[in-house]
């Protein structure tokens, strides 16, 4: 019935404790930060931030086209291919197969993973 982790973060968030779950930037809040950066109307940011992650965005097309986006610093945006396979559906015991299919996939960079490493510590 929960998603994964779920009972976590309401047992957090009903506890006040925002130290060990902390809410996502939602896109209207990466709007707003970009505006207010550039010194651009949220408008204007918020159309920049749909050419690069809409589903017809830049990202989206390049990755549909060649299948990686390299963004030196911050990463990789790449297509990963899952071999076909088989599983069990715990409910009814029965084995389906599951077809093979392509996800986007990202993998940071070194210097994202070092400035996310240096804000831990």
């Amino acid at each position: 019935m929960y998603g994964r982790g779920t009972r976590h973060r309401q047992r957090c968030l009903r506890d006040g404790d925002n130290r060990r779950y902390r809410r996502p930037v939602t896109k209207q809040q990466l709007i707003v930060a970009l505006a207010q950066r550039l010194e651009v109307s949220k408008v204007r940011a918020s159309e920049i931030v749909d050419v690069l992650f809409a589903s017809d965005g830049l990202i989206a097309t390049e990755l549909r086209k060649s299948g990686r986006v390299q963004i030196t610093g911050f990463g990789n945006f790449e297509v990963r291919r899952r071999a076909g396979r088989s599983m069990r559906n715990p409910r009814t015991g029965k084995t389906i197969t599951l077809p093979a299919s392509v996800m986007p996939a990202f993998k940071a960079g070194k210097r994202l993973k070092d400035a996310v490493v240096r804000r831990r510590s």
